[in-house]
């Protein structure tokens, strides 16, 4: 047979090649600086999330049943699914902003969502006893959601600039920006919100070299308000009461509990439990306790080390920045998903009263998921220009300031 004319085609892989760590694009670039762990460990929440859902869903969909109206007991899967397909993208889409555009977005974001919080006793909605979302266009936006990753993001900007220049009153402008929000969250009321967004500014301040003294003065005034707040607010006192005195009608935890019990360490099998149905909330304030039951304690406490894996991940990539801005926004944002996260399983098992508070990535929820994305896509921006990538000539230049 007569040799082939034409000349053989090599596949030639040149160093701006798609996929490469020469690839000079911008999916290039943010592929091969984005911290892979951290991804990782989100996406497996993510998907841990949907399977909750799975489970708590007829029950939630049964319970809301009623007076004509009769919910699929696969509603609120197909509403998780729909609010990952948009949450995850725009979490995505947010890791690749760079640090300069994140702090102008972080802080117009703040400005917007305070001025929300102002407007919400006047337009907006809410249940048991609170008035926290404002109806836009069928959606129920919730504004100290989106408020909290946007908060610590100009909070770290403002404490930066504080270190740079000791005489710009930049940590006073944090704080009156932290006492609006709160005078806002309590007239909702929402006690829960206001202390984690109170204590992760804490932790930034001290992070940022606030005197330990005026950081004890601050924390006996937070108890203090807390001590107010139960006198002067009946809904919290009330959750307080059942907390500490088991007084009033108690069921509530002792059916999250029930959950556990049924469930024991391997759960009673997916689609198998029965004392999720009688649990309020199942598929957001209480969904831990379904995943008791069904998967069992084994599964819970896998799931709370895939919460602190994430927040241990990001603390060591901001122990390894020099950057005090980023430093303080990655350790606020770490800081506030793990603090959010601990506080949901904490209620759940008896530890801490009734927030009203989501567990992130993994309660059904619109707000909640949208906001928890958009924070876990600034971690991940953040975490992106790190010290671990220096000296690496592919990752050199990767991200504009």
């Amino acid at each position: 047979m007569a040799p082939d004319p034409r000349p053989a085609r090599r596949l030639v892989q040149t160093p701006g090649s798609a996929f490469t760590r020469g690839d000079r694009s911008g999916f290039g670039r943010w592929f091969w600086t984005i911290d892979k762990t951290l991804l990782l460990l989100i996406l497996a929440l993510v998907a841990a999330g949907i399977s909750a859902v799975f489970a708590a869903s007829p029950a939630a969909a049964r319970r809301l049943s009623g007076n004509n109206l009769r919910y699929d007991d696969m509603h609120f899967v197909y509403r998780q699914l729909l609010w990952v397909a948009a949450g995850v993208p725009l979490m995505l889409a947010t890791s690749m902003i760079s640090h300069r555009n994140l702090r102008r977005l972080a802080v117009a974001g703040t400005l917007l969502c305070l001025l929300a919080l102002v407007l919400v006793p006047f337009v907006g909605g809410g249940t048991n006893g609170s008035a926290r979302w404002i109806p836009i266009m069928g959606f129920q936006f919730q504004p100290s959601e989106f408020f909290k990753p946007c908060f610590i993001v100009t909070t770290a900007w403002l404490l930066s600039l504080k270190l740079e220049d000791a005489s710009l009153p930049t940590m006073q402008i944090s704080a009156a920006l932290l006492a609006m929000a709160l005078i806002c969250l309590i007239s909702q009321p929402d006690v829960g919100q206001s202390a984690l967004i109170a204590t992760v500014w804490l932790v930034q301040a001290m992070l940022a070299g606030l005197s330990l003294t005026i950081i004890a003065l601050l924390a006996g005034l937070g108890l203090a308000a807390l001590v107010g707040a139960y006198f002067t607010l009946g809904h919290f006192a009330d959750r307080v009461d059942k907390f500490l005195f088991n007084s009033g009608d108690t069921s509530q935890i002792e059916k999250a509990l029930n959950c556990f019990r049924a469930g024991g360490l391997f759960g009673t099998g997916p689609g198998e439990g029965r004392m999720k149905f009688k649990l309020p909330e199942a598929q957001t304030d209480y969904i831990f306790s379904v995943i008791g039951e069904e998967f069992g304690m084994i599964a819970c406490a896998m799931l709370a080390g895939m919460f602190l894996a994430l927040v241990l991940r990001a603390l060591l990539l901001a122990m390894e920045e020099e950057d005090p801005f980023i430093f303080l926004a990655t350790s606020g944002l770490a800081v506030q998903f793990g603090l959010q996260a601990m506080i949901n399983m904490m209620v759940n098992i008896k530890l801490l009263p009734s927030k009203g508070m989501t567990l992130p990535f993994i309660s059904h929820g619109g707000s909640s998921f949208l906001a928890v994305s958009i924070g876990m896509g600034m971690l991940l921006a953040f975490t992106r220009c790190n010290p671990f990538l220096k000296g690496r000539p592919w990752a050199r230049g990767a991200l504009p300031a």
